[in-house]
């Protein structure tokens, strides 16, 4: 059974490249045609950890030790739509050889420089900016309204719209 908000989303690095998946098949897609990490919902009695490394699995093929993934944001997603989501957010260096097809969408390796040229969230952009800024582990509070425009963002209990 998935368990409603809570989720997993990794970012997986290789060559200084985000493996990155982007959401085109996925039918009623909250994220169409976006670009993403990999990850998913938790399932009963999952920990984020053993979510992501399923997820990964499922969507890769690759089989990332628990060991090798590094745990670095929590990230609260609110959306006026009437979404909530609690996202434990990952980084881990994919192992070698190309990933497996995904049901999901259309993995590709992107360079880290170009990630900011996709069709991304933009709170996405924010904690993207902030994992290659630092592995200090932090908390991102994004609310969007019913046009799923970024109108709330709080890194670690600062509001970084009022500061424009």
């Amino acid at each position: 059974m998935r368990r409603q908000g809570l989720t997993t989303l990794c970012y997986l690095e290789r060559d200084n490249n985000y493996l990155m998946l982007h959401r085109v098949s996925k039918k009623n897609d909250i994220n169409k045609d976006k670009w993403i990490g990999v990850g998913g919902h938790l399932e009963d009695e999952e920990s984020p950890e053993e979510c992501i490394k399923r997820e990964i699995f499922e969507e890769t093929g690759y089989d990332i030790p628990l060991s090798e993934l590094e745990f670095r944001a929590l990230v609260t997603f609110v959306s006026h739509k009437g979404d909530y989501e609690l996202m434990s957010l990952f980084t881990a260096t994919a192992p070698d050889g190309e990933p497996k097809e995904c049901d999901e969408g259309k993995l590709e390796w992107v360079p880290k420089d170009k990630i900011y040229d996709l069709n991304l969230w933009e709170g996405d952009k924010i904690f993207l900016r902030k994992l290659s800024e630092s592995h200090k582990f932090f908390s991102l509070k994004l609310v969007y309204d019913t046009e799923d425009n970024l109108i709330e963002a709080i890194l670690d209990g600062v509001d970084l719209l009022k500061r424009r």
